[in-house]
């Protein structure tokens, strides 16, 4: 989830904690209103500091975002930390246990925001870096965020009353639990594909997509065959219009269930000659960082030259209508050097 809504879902959550009514202050005894919203705000966004991993590498920062500052076993301890030192930012005016609460609360939510994301979290680092996730939004989720919006320009307007803060994240539990009834139903169609293509054992991922909560991505993984779909749940419409705005002809390729718009695709690529190529440069251990990423990898394409030879992956997970996918990786290999080296693709250009 985009760090401006984690951090306003933290302010609004400790909102809601916080008392409904303004009591007398005794000093380092009661945090007051205003800095409870900002820690919890603050303490929402802290996860996310995992972006400076970004320096080392990108594959890094993708492999270990989301790790252990999204840890539910290392939250009590990120939180010690953030009320201490909001504690020091107030100078020491309020004991940092004051401030322990809102920080729990906003790291709590912002780890809630992720799981229900398609990426995963490490839940149980730094004991276990396997990743947890039950994708019900988009990363950036404009319904989501203004739900919150709505609910901390309520609290503002009424500073003495918790309640609109309280109707907020009921409103914004409603939401989920739409999202979650939208899942089944794509999930539904995957299983019913299942079945009329007798399709024993594969497995069936479906993904929430941009624009609209009711597009999702169906991925049906069978062998080395990935059956791809994009869904529109709610539209009826089976008539294609002619656009040339990129967003309009994004939502466009999300179609009706009833349309079967299915598609194919191998992730070793669909020309014999290549497949073996494709095989010895996915599982060498030079690209072991992407093995470790990609959930869904598929072969992008085989670049043959007189200099050399690259495979290029990416992950189903960030190929979008209409655009390229995104963190393409790959590995090459000069004739007159037989070690394959990894590569990060960017447009037309590779970078180490």
């Amino acid at each position: 989830m985009d760090p401006i809504t984690h951090a306003l879902s933290g302010a609004l959550l400790a909102r809601a904690a916080a008392p409904s009514i303004a009591q007398p202050l005794r000093e380092r005894a009661v945090l007051p209103l205003r800095l409870c919203v900002i820690t919890g705000c603050a303490a929402a966004a802290f996860p996310d500091v995992d972006f400076a991993l970004r320096l080392i590498g990108t594959l890094t920062y993708l492999n270990w975002h989301q790790g252990p500052t999204h840890s539910l076993i290392l939250l009590p301890l990120w939180a010690c930390l953030l009320a201490w030192l909001a504690s020091r930012l107030a100078r020491q005016r309020y004991a940092w246990q004051l401030f322990y609460r809102p920080a729990c609360l906003g790291l709590a939510i912002h780890i809630a925001g992720d799981l229900i994301t398609s990426y995963g979290l490490m839940l149980f680092a730094p004991f276990s870096t396997e990743r947890f996730s039950l994708p019900l939004v988009f990363v950036i989720d404009p319904w989501f965020s203004l739900i919150i919006i709505a609910g901390l320009i309520a609290s503002w307007r009424y500073p003495q009353q918790r309640i609109p803060a309280i109707v907020a994240l009921i409103v914004l539990c409603s939401y989920t639990i739409l999202l979650a009834v939208l899942r089944q139903q794509a999930i539904t169609a995957a299983n019913q594909y299942i079945h009329t293509h007798t399709m024993p054992q594969a497995h069936i991922s479906v993904l929430p997509q941009p624009l609209s909560p009711f597009h999702w991505k169906i991925i049906i993984r069978h062998d080395d065959d990935y059956h791809l779909a994009h869904v529109n749940l709610l539209s009826f419409d089976h008539q294609q219009q002619q656009t040339t705005w990129l967003l309009t002809k994004m939502a466009a390729a999300y179609r009706p269930v009833v349309e079967n718009n299915w598609q194919i695709q191998q992730q070793f690529g669909g020309n014999p000659a290549e497949i073996m190529l494709a095989r010895e440069a996915w599982l060498h251990p030079v690209f072991a960082p992407f093995r470790a990423f990609a959930q869904f990898p598929v072969l992008e394409r085989i670049d043959i030259s007189e200099q050399g030879q690259c495979a290029w992956f990416y992950d189903l997970r960030f190929k979008f209508p209409e655009l390229p996918p995104s963190f393409r990786y790959g590995v090459c290999r000069q004739y007159d050097y037989s070690e394959w080296q990894m590569f990060r693709q960017r447009g037309l250009f590779y970078i180490d």
